[in-house]
C-alpha cells in the first residue's frame, strides 16, 4: 500500500547514511602528516591513521545518538540507540509528519503527529485520527511487520555493522585500496568541540569526516556531497545509556489502531472504533 510505503522510507534512509560513513571511514590510502597547528595528537598521525582510529572508536561504542538528513529526502533521523537494539528518538518525513519512537527490547511503540495521520489517511478520517489519538504512543511488539521495519532503525550493532565495508580490513588495520587519498583539512569546531577534518575525494563525491581532537577521537559528523545532493550525519553521546523510560499504559493505544485505518472500511473495523 502506499501509504505504508511512504512510512517505512525513514529505514531506508538511515542505511543510505550508514553507507555514506562507510565510504567516509574505512576507505583510502594514507595521507601525509602535517605540523600541530591545533591538531593536538592528531598532528602526527596521517589522515588514514586518524579515519581508522576513528572508525574504531564507532565500532566500540556501546550506545550512541544518531542524526542524519539529505538534500534529496525530506527525512531527518535523531536517534539514541545501543547495541541490545533499544533506543529512543524521532523520525520526521517532512510534510509527510513524524512519529516519535521507543524501543526496549521487542516492544516498540510510536507516537505520530497530526501531520503523519493526515498524510496517510484522507480528508477528515485523518482530521479525526490525528485529534482522536493526539498524544498516543501506539504500542506493538516487533512481531508486527511494521514496527519491525520502523524500529530497524534502532539496531546499533547493525549501524556498526555497516559502517565497515565488506572487503575492507578490520579497524585499526592498513587499507587496501590504492585509488583514495584522504587528507586532513584544518581544525574547526562542532557543536563546542574541537574536531579535525578528513577529505576523501572520490568518483566525484566528496565526504568529510570530522574526528574530536580532545579525548577520545570519535567521528563526531560525516558530510557527502555528490551530483549537487547534500547528506549529513551527526554522532554523539558516545556511550551515554538509552534512556528505560517507556510511556504509561495510559498514553497507549494498541498499533492496530493505525494498521486498521490504514486497511481501510473494507477491514470491517477501524474508523469507528473506540
Amino acid at each position: 500500500m502506499t501509504s505504508r510505503r511512504r512510512a517505512a522510507t525513514a529505514t531506508t534512509a538511515l542505511t543510505c547514511g550508514v553507507a555514506l560513513l562507510a565510504g567516509a571511514a574505512s576507505t583510502g590510502a594514507a595521507a601525509a602528516a602535517a605540523s600541530d597547528g591545533g591538531e593536538g595528537d592528531l598532528a602526527n598521525k596521517s589522515a588514514q591513521q586518524i579515519s581508522d582510529d576513528a572508525l574504531h572508536q564507532l565500532v566500540a561504542a556501546k550506545s550512541l545518538r544518531l542524526r542524519t538528513q539529505t538534500s534529496a529526502d525530506p527525512t531527518k533521523i535523531d536517534l539514541t540507540l545501543d547495541r541490545a537494539g533499544n533506543c529512543t528518538g524521532a523520525i520526521s518525513k517532512g510534510e509527510l509528519g513524524s512519529v516519535e519512537l521507543v524501543k526496549r527490547g521487542n516492544q516498540v511503540w510510536m507516537k505520530p503527529d497530526a501531520a503523519f495521520w493526515k498524510s496517510q489517511l484522507p480528508g477528515k478520517e485523518g482530521d479525526d485520527a490525528a485529534a482522536k489519538f493526539k498524544d498516543t504512543f501506539l504500542h506493538g511488539t516487533t512481531k508486527d511487520a511494521f514496527l519491525r521495519g520502523l524500529s530497524a532503525a534502532c539496531d546499533l550493532k547493525a549501524f556498526q555493522k555497516s559502517a565497515v565495508a565488506p572487503g575492507e580490513p578490520p579497524s585499526g588495520a592498513p587499507s587496501r585500496s590504492p585509488t583514495v587519498t584522504l587528507v586532513k583539512g584544518r581544525p574547526t569546531t562542532h557543536e563546542g568541540a574541537r574536531v579535525l577534518p578528513v577529505v576523501k575525494k572520490a568518483e566525484g563525491a566528496v565526504q568529510t569526516l570530522y574526528v574530536a581532537i580532545d579525548g577520545k577521537h570519535y567521528p563526531l559528523k560525516l558530510t557527502a556531497e555528490v551530483d549537487h545532493q547534500t547528506g549529513t550525519i551527526l554522532l554523539s553521546n558516545y556511550d551515554t545509556p538509552v534512556s528505560a523510560k517507556t510511556p504509561a499504559p495510559g498514553e497507549t493505544a494498541d498499533i492496530s489502531v493505525l494498521e486498521e485505518r490504514l486497511r481501510g472500511p473494507e477491514s470491517g473495523s477501524g474508523a469507528g472504533n473506540t
